[in-house]
């Protein structure tokens, strides 16, 4: 028998300044058992930092060939597809040519090798943004990761602060490829 996914509930108090999005978002996301709590919290701002009004999560890991957030259109072409971790590169590609914008937000332990290895060949995509965040701060807030998910985040001049409770957090949101 399979282990069913974990499911969090989440409420985010978005203020971007850099884009000028303040929103309160509400949304449910599940955790397939095979998947970490820091990638769970790296979808999570992946949401926040590329939010806009139809972005919707995907079946994730369990969908091989979805990506983990995007927004579709009426007709069902894929307007913004958001990657999440560390992807084969291939895949990036791929998703570049099915959708109008694609976005990646690179964060894992191997990320310095993975960006050495692979980075260069998504750079000719033109519709490509490529994003990290710090590993650390991923696993600060994963730490802390509860089923019920109260975040505030502001977001101005690349920077992501971010508040649970009465702890206050901040990184930079590095831009490798295109604009945010």
């Amino acid at each position: 028998m399979a282990l069913p996914s974990t499911i969090y509930k989440a409420s985010v108090q978005l203020s971007d300044i850099d884009r000028g999005v303040y929103e309160s978002l509400q949304t449910t996301v599940a955790q397939h058992p095979s998947e970490t709590a820091e990638r769970l919290v790296a979808r999570l701002l992946a949401y926040a930092i590329f939010y806009e009004p139809e972005l919707l999560f995907t079946k994730g890991i369990s969908a091989t060939d979805e990506p983990d957030l995007w927004v579709k259109s009426g007709d069902g072409r894929v307007q913004l597809c958001v990657e999440v971790g560390l992807p084969d590169p291939d895949r990036i590609i791929k998703a570049s040519r099915h959708s109008e914008r694609t976005a990646l937000l690179l964060c894992g332990k191997n990320l310095a090798n993975w960006e050495q290895q692979h980075l260069s060949k998504l750079e000719r995509l033109d519709n490509l943004t490529v994003i990290v965040i710090d590993q650390p701060f991923i696993a600060v807030v994963a730490a802390s990761l509860e089923r019920s998910i109260n975040w505030s985040v502001t977001i101005t001049e690349g920077i992501l602060y971010l508040t649970i409770g009465e702890v206050s957090l901040e990184t930079a949101i590095q831009v490798r490829i295109g604009t945010r």
